[in-house]
């Protein structure tokens, strides 16, 4: 059997001319073309936390600034903080002579064993947490802030929706004549309600915020500054203060635990037919997904069987592998591309006639007994075959002295589209041939002795 280079040698042009893998493209069962993640649209299903797999509305992460209100990540290293319990021995308030154990709870990394204890955090007496958050003092200031420029965005929106019902010259006039009287009622309807809007109200309340205080002066730096020894086991990083843009701690025992952000389940659309490539299932703990379109599941992928060393402007013999991953005998064609990229650096001869790629069987690889399919194979252009993986011959000439040997391709090959026959008796998925191109990296050109 041949040896499997990396798949990533081996690159598709997807619909916007990119060159990516095969396992990083979807394939649309509509256009029949291939998308990446740029061809797509990506849309937001639902955010959920990737700790409890809390699943919430748009509305209620916006408001909590998209993070989990019960986990929290440590401060120090990022890692998801963990409950402990201890117990804790306390005076009995019935009988001052004897004491009673209550269990109380405290968070802790098990990665950096960061605890918050370390920061004077008391303890809980429930494991659920209600862990008091930090206070940020300038809150007040950008709440007010915000609604100022809320305020200030309705007063232009009503502004330009006054403009739109400007009364036009006095030679317009409505007349019971032509049934228009109802039309001049209705518009002199809207006209009031567009001119009655709060906008003086919200020019008072725009006036009314505070203008922002300039500093000038600053406290001096002190004495022993510069003679004090530096303990950076006490100070924190730039990435630890940036974690929390409003407080940005700099020293260790100011640090507090952070609520989890949340993640988001997206599904992507096709941009040109808007239909569904890839759809999560609604519950987090589910990896199954209920529609999958990757390309890797309905195109047959290319591989490089084995290295090969390349000489420059002499012809050398490598060996292609294809491998079939839908569940019926495809039958593909390798033909020659010109490139207009620029990229190929060298000529490749491919076989002239088409190749059969037997169906994929999981369980083929586990019978004692395998049935012998005879495909009356050239052993000048077929290496081998093994199941639903094929190795071709091929000829490469390099046309360059040095550097990458890249080759260009287009592969034609059957496609099967058995969604669209779900639900239906006695009908076969009807047969459509598509074309990829292909771009494949052999090696480097290696110098004559």
């Amino acid at each position: 059997m041949a040896t499997y280079l990396d798949v990533k040698l081996v690159k598709y042009v997807c619909s916007c001319s990119k060159h990516l893998p095969v396992c990083r493209l979807y394939l649309c069962r509509h256009c029949l073309k291939l998308r990446c993640s740029d061809c797509v649209q990506h849309e937001v299903d639902t955010p959920y936390c990737p700790n409890c797999l809390e699943n919430m509305p748009t509305s209620e992460a916006k408001l909590r600034k998209n993070r989990c209100g019960s986990c929290y990540d440590c401060p120090g290293c990022g890692h998801t903080l963990m409950t402990r319990a201890s117990n804790l021995t306390l005076p009995d308030p019935e009988d001052a002579t004897k004491t009673i154990s209550k269990k109380m709870y405290y968070m802790a990394c098990s990665f950096c064993r960061w605890t918050t204890r370390d920061v004077n955090i008391e303890d809980q007496s429930v494991a659920s947490g209600a862990w008091q958050d930090q206070e940020n003092e300038h809150a007040k200031r950008i709440n007010n802030l915000l609604e100022y420029y809320r305020k200030l965005a309705q007063k232009e929106k009503a502004e330009k929706e006054r403009k739109k019902y400007v009364k036009r010259r006095s030679h317009m006039y409505y007349t019971d004549k032509y049934g228009l009287t109802s039309v001049a009622a209705a518009r002199k309807k809207t006209l009031s309600s567009i001119s009655s809007l709060s906008v003086k109200d919200n020019e008072e309340a725009v006036s009314e915020l505070e203008p922002g205080k300039k500093v000038v002066d600053f406290a001096p730096l002190p004495d022993d500054i510069f003679t004090k020894p530096l303990e950076l086991s006490k100070m924190t990083c730039m990435e630890q203060r940036l974690s929390t843009p409003e407080f940005q701690p700099a020293k260790a025992q100011d640090m507090f635990p952070q609520h989890k952000h949340l993640l988001i389940r997206k599904s992507l659309r096709c941009k040109e037919c808007e239909h569904n490539l890839s759809k999560p299932d609604f519950n987090p703990l589910s990896i199954k997904f209920k529609i999958q379109l990757i390309a890797l599941n309905h195109i047959p992928e290319i591989r490089i069987g084995g290295p090969a060393v390349f000489l420059p402007n002499k012809e050398t013999r490598a060996v292609l592998t294809l491998n079939n991953p839908q569940t019926f005998d495809t039958i593909v064609k390798l033909l020659a591309m010109d490139d207009e990229s620029g990229l190929t650096t060298a000529k490749i001869e491919l076989p002239k006639k088409e190749m059969i790629l037997a169906k994929r069987n999981d369980l083929a690889g586990y019978d004692d007994n395998p049935v012998k399919q005879d495909f009356n194979d050239d052993s000048s252009s077929i290496a081998f075959r093994n199941l639903n993986k094929v190795g071709v011959f091929v000829k490469v000439t390099p046309e360059v002295e040095q550097g990458d040997v890249i080759v260009s391709l287009t592969m034609q090959h059957e496609y099967r589209n058995t969604t669209a026959t779900v639900g239906t008796e006695d009908t076969e998925p009807p047969v459509v041939w598509i074309e990829q191109k292909v771009f494949i990296k052999l090696g480097t050109i290696s110098r004559e002795g």
